[in-house]
Parts: structure tokens; sequence; C-alpha cells
């Protein structure tokens, strides 16, 4: 490997390397974190604060439900499909301490795509949010699921305040679709039969699996990472060992916007907070701009994290320049590039750095990040976290010079364990200990990495994956389509959009017909924003379609928003 830069002078701010194995498990973790930090807040949500007291009371009758009264064991699944709600760290923590596996879904899945990630995880419990459980019933007999917890939204209020907040939601909002699922038991009746019985702690090692999080990886169908409790504890020492040159135990207010079943969030928000004995604001609808900031204003907040269609839309509203950034120390974007005019405009509102960072759901997720002594580099990822080695390579497999382009190459601690139950998917990632990300980069002789292009044919809208296999055989089941292609074009608002060219079966189809069918069988946002029909698309000597030529071709005719 080439004497890369940060091995002669790693920049000042971000320590060498970590101790991954401080904690032996993020239930370790857990469990420290709980005594350290006992009569301070934990989590809020809505206006409710649990103390880590408070949180970790809870978190164990959940854990003593699922011991005592169920019959999942050690390594079953567990989906949670919600929101950032009081009950997702609830719910989780009490899993992890079980030694379940978590699987993330996304609640805005349509039924078929839970269906896939329930089935091909293997799920035997789910915990899901009543607004989307007509979804799941749907879907039910087609899975192996065996235990329903259901929640409403309010169900962690308390009081009045949960009564008012479930009664809005589901009577004058009309948010939750009527569902049947009679076997389920409800989130505060697990809790409570749960309180009767003592929660008697289980050994858990850092190589057991913790989380399948579900990603298209380099091309195709959503496959499941294993990230192991090992992978999680290194990335939240790293992501910690960057933040210490500011942060302070205990005394720090983050605000997370982003949902905790994204990997961003669970490590940076979640995991690396909790670490720090944050007081952890959750949003839960983001996307309602004006409670959102009234929600922010509410505090002096220390971090924040999201982004770049997030920190855009902030600021964008006249009152988020009125709030008090005073206590703010640094807000972290990742997930998708951040444009150099947001990251301008943010330091010129705000006051403070936007750090942005690098990473992907199978290394845990942080592999780069720019360091916060005013080191920084707006455009680029930064430099490695501490204990990660970047190396990049050029298609013949040898490493390129400074400012030469080549494949992003990571080796480090967070590195996941491969894909579930895809031996194959996985060698093609895995290169001995190294993970090959499919996004071509740059370096400068100062160690300052550059992302410029994606050699695989992901979209990125908002800072979550869309690949274009699923949008195609999607669309390619209307009966009156014969072919679709499917790229990405830029868009100012979500990084970049979703474009299809659709061949004909039937010359009476329509743009709205073709968004309408999307709508019923693809989450929003992997819905295509531009539809263009055409004769024939451009393909291979084998018949494969060719989406660089579509998307060459595009961007000679075609300007977006």
């Amino acid at each position: 490997m080439k004497n890369y830069p940060w091995f002669k002078q790693y920049p000042d701010g971000i320590p060498h390397k970590i101790d991954a194995d401080d904690y032996s498990s993020l239930a370790d973790l857990l469990d420290r974190g709980f005594k350290k930090f006992a009569n301070s807040p934990a989590m809020e949500n809505m206006g409710k604060v649990l103390s880590y007291q408070e949180l970790e009371t809870q978190v164990n009758h959940m854990a003593s439900y699922f011991q005592h009264e169920t019959t999942l064991e050690k390594g079953d699944r567990i989906a949670i499909q919600m929101p950032n709600l009081l009950q997702y760290p609830i719910a989780m923590f009490a899993a992890l301490k079980c030694g379940l596996v978590v699987v993330n879904i996304n609640p805005l899945y349509t039924a078929s795509e839970m269906k896939h990630q329930i089935n091909d995880a293997g799920a035997k419990a789910i915990l899901i949010v009543e607004n989307f459980a007509f979804n799941l019933e749907k879907i039910l007999s087609d899975t192996p699921i065996e235990l329903i917890i259901t929640t409403q939204v309010g169900d962690v209020l308390g009081g009045l305040k949960k009564t008012i907040v479930n009664f809005v939601v589901k009577r004058i909002k009309k948010m939750v679709p009527s569902f049947s699922l009679p076997s389920a038991i409800s989130f505060n009746d697990a809790i409570k039969l749960g309180k009767q019985k003592h929660f008697r702690q289980i050994e858990i090692d850092g190589e057991d699996l913790a989380f399948l999080q579900y990603t298209g990886g380099t091309t195709g169908v959503a496959k499941g990472a294993m990230l192991t409790h090992r992978n999680l504890v290194a990335n939240l020492q790293q992501v910690s060992g960057w933040l210490e040159v500011m942060l302070e135990e205990g005394k720090e207010i983050v605000i997370t916007a982003l949902p905790l079943y994204h990997i961003f969030a669970l490590t940076s928000n979640c995991f690396t907070m909790f670490k720090y004995g944050a007081h952890n604001v959750l949003i839960t609808n983001p996307r309602d701009m004006p409670a959102f900031i009234k929600d922010m204003s509410k505090h002096q907040f220390t971090v924040i994290t999201g982004v770049n269609t997030l920190f855009n839309g902030l600021l964008n509203q006249e009152a988020f320049a009125k709030l008090d950034f005073s206590k703010l120390k640094v807000a972290i974007g990742g997930g998708m590039a951040v444009q150099k005019a947001v990251a301008e405009k943010w330091a010129a509102v705000t006051g403070s750095f936007l750090a942005e960072g690098y990473g992907l759901t199978e290394t845990s997720p942080v592999l780069t990040v720019n360091p916060l002594n005013g080191n920084h580099r707006i455009g680029t990822i930064g430099v490695p976290m501490p204990s990660t080695e970047i190396k990049l390579i050029a298609e013949d497999g040898t490493e390129v010079g400074f400012d030469e382009p080549g494949e992003l190459y990571a080796k480090g601690p967070q590195i996941m364990k491969g894909y579930w139950n895809r031996p194959e998917e996985t060698k093609h990632v895995m290169e001995g200990e190294w993970f090959k990300s499919g996004d071509i980069a740059t370096m400068d002789s100062d160690g300052f990495i550059r992302i410029v292009d994606r050699k695989k044919e992901m979209i990125l809208v908002s800072g979550f994956n869309v690949y274009p296999n699923e949008i195609e055989d999607t669309l390619a089941a209307h009966p009156k389509v014969l072919e679709v292609g499917a790229i990405g074009v830029p868009s100012k608002r979500s990084n970049e959009a979703v474009k299809v060219f659709i061949v004909k079966k039937d010359n009476s189809l329509t743009e709205e017909e073709i968004k309408t069918y999307a709508r019923e069988n693809l989450t929003a946002y992997k819905c295509p924003k531009h539809v263009e029909f055409c004769d024939e698309l451009p393909k291979s000597n084998v018949g494969k379609i060719l989406r660089r030529i579509l998307k060459e071709n595009d961007a000679k005719t075609n300007t977006y928003d």
C-alpha cells in the first residue's frame, strides 16, 4: 500500500486509532451509559423527555417481555418499522440486550418491498407503528412473522397527551388506514407484561450480529449487510474520536431529524451520542418544516446531523435564521454530497461548520470525514476515520497517484461481515479485508478525498439509494410498457431524481399512467419525476440496456431545475 499523507502526519483533531473492543458489545455500551448518565435527559420526542434511568427501565421491561413472554431467542431477527418515536430506541435497545438481530424497515415501504425484506431476513417478529399496519396485513400470510407488536404514535407520551395525540392522528388527520391483525399485541401491553418479570442479562459477543441493515449494495435488489456489535462499536468509537475535540460528556443536545432506521443516524446520532450522554431530540416528521423549526427553537442544541436537502430546506425557511445558534458546535452532513452553496450559506446563517463525511451501509457507515480543527475542505469527504485505511484502485488493479481517479477501497473494524445469505454478492464487493465501494474518488497530496463519480449506477435521492433495476422491473410489469430504462438526473432539491425512458407497447400510454403506477408500487422517493417516451433504447450486442448512453444523450439535450 502506498504511503498516503495521513500516515505521515494525521490531521490535528483526529486520533490515529480507536479501541474497537473498549465495549464488548452494544449491550455493554448501553448498560454503562444508563448507569453513568442515569439522571440526565436521554431521549425526547413531542415534548416527552425520558432520562437515561427512565429509558433503561422501559428497555428492561421490553427486554423482559421478549425473554419471558415470547419464543424469541438469541440470533432471531426482529423487524422494526417506524419513524423517529421513543418506541424505537426502547424496542431496539431491548432487542440488542436480548441478542436479537434488528432489521430496520423504512416505514414508507410498499407491501411488496416489506415482504421482500422480511422474507429475506427471515424475521420472526415485527414492531410496527399502526399507520403502516395495513400493508403488513396484506403480506403477513406470506412471511415467517410469528409475533406482531403494534404501537400508536403517542403511546409513550403518557397521560392526556397520549390520548390526544393518538386521537388526532387516527380520527382527525386520518393517518391510520384500517387494518386487522388479531394476533398482535400492543406496545404498552408488552411493556406491562415485561414489567412483571426480571430481565436476565445474556452473554453477547462483539462478533454476534446486531443488525441486518438493508441496502442495494452495488446493484440490484436490496440485501442485508451483516453488521456485528463490534462493527457498530468500532464506528461509534471512530465518530466519537473525531468529535472529542468539541464535545463534552453530559452536556450536548443533538437534533435527530434523520430517521434512526437509516445507518447514518443510527450510528452517529443514536449510539455515538448515547456514549456522550447527550440529550437526543427525536424529530418525527422533519418534512413539516414549521413544526420542525418550532421544536428546534425550544433547545439550545449543540449538534445536528442531516443530508444536503434537509439543510437546504431549513435554510430556505425564514424562521430558521431566527433560531439561537450560540451553542451550536457542529453540523454533520452525510448520505449524499453536501453542495458548496449550502455549506457556505449554512456557515453564514449559523456561524458553524457543516462537516461533510462519507460512508456506506456496509461500513457501519462512516469511512471518512473532514477534521473539526478548521482544517476542513468544502467539496471533499475529508480524510479516513481512525483505524481506517483507504486506497484508490485503477481498472488494472494498481493504486493510483495523487489527483488521479480510482475506485475507493476501505479496510477497518467497521466493515460488514458480508451480505446475509448471499456469499456470491459478498465476494463481489470484498477483496480480502478490503471493501470495494464502487465509488470513484481522487485524493490530493494532503490526503483529502473527493468523490468524482459512481462506478455503480445507483441513483441518490435525498440520501437514499435508488437502484435502476428495481425501477425497471416494477414499471416493466405495466401492461402498456414494452421496455424501460432508468437513470438519475440532476435535481437541486434532492441531489438526483429518477428519470425513465419508456418504449410503449400500447400507444395510449401516458406519463400520468406511469407515475400513478409507480406511486402504487414504489416508495415515493423511488418514483420517477421525469418520463420520456422513445422508439427504442440503446442496447449492447447481447441486448443489455445501456444506461450510460441514455445518461450521456439526455445530458446533451435536457437541463433540469
